[in-house]
Parts: C-alpha cells; structure tokens; sequence
C-alpha cells in the first residue's frame, strides 16, 4: 500500500484543518486506515483510524469531540477533518495503512510522509 497525505498549514487556534491522504493498492476491503502524529521532542501518537471495510473508527480521547476521520471508497481517499483546533493539536501528522488484525506497533504498516500542521494560539 503506497500512501500520500497532504494539506496540512497553519492555523489559529479555534479554526479548522482537513488533511487528505491517498491509497493505492489491493485489497484495500481488508485494511485500517490511521492517522497517527508526532510533535516535537514526543513520540508519535496514534489519533484516529477507519476501517475500510465497514467504517468502523476510533478516536484519541482527545480529539474524539473535535477530529472526524472518514474515507471515500470510490476515490480510494482518505481524510482526517479537524475542527477546534488547539496548540496542542501541533504535529507532523502521518497516514498509515494496515490490515485488520495487526498491530500498528508492528511491520505490517505503510506510512505516507508526513504533513506538517502548526496552530498557533
């Protein structure tokens, strides 16, 4: 699975973000998509994922009342909205791609290059 993430910027707190990431591959029907971030001096951190398959989703606790990760079969996309967005928020942002039933600790995963977003308070 080969992966692009894109649309990251700046932004001030409060405002909004859509991140867009495509997929290419097979059998995409068995795979969970995520989102996943890493700020500064932290290690990276799992934000959100999607299965492919049925939508399913989970959600950091901290972004669950504010980010929405949804994906377009169709378009083989993607997305992560991101609304209310705080300076904690600031990250290079990742997709990652796996196949239901593996950890994202593991090999098993693909990742697309990261997307810087920086909000600013």
């Amino acid at each position: 699975v080969q992966l692009q993430a894109w649309g990251g910027g700046l932004v001030q707190a409060g405002g909004s973000l859509k991140l867009s990431c495509s997929v290419s591959g097979r059998a995409l029907s068995s795979y969970r998509m995520g989102w996943f971030r890493q700020a500064p001096g932290k290690e990276r951190e799992f934000v959100a994922s999607i299965s492919w398959f049925d939508s399913a989703t989970y959600y950091l606790d901290s972004v669950e009342d504010r980010f929405i990760i949804s994906r377009d079969n169709a378009e083989n996309m993607v997305y992560l909205q991101m609304n209310s967005l705080n300076p904690e928020d600031t990250a290079v942002y990742y997709c990652a791609a796996k196949a239901e039933g593996l950890s994202w600790l593991g090999r098993g995963v693909s990742w697309g290059q990261g997307t810087l977003v920086t909000v600013s308070s």
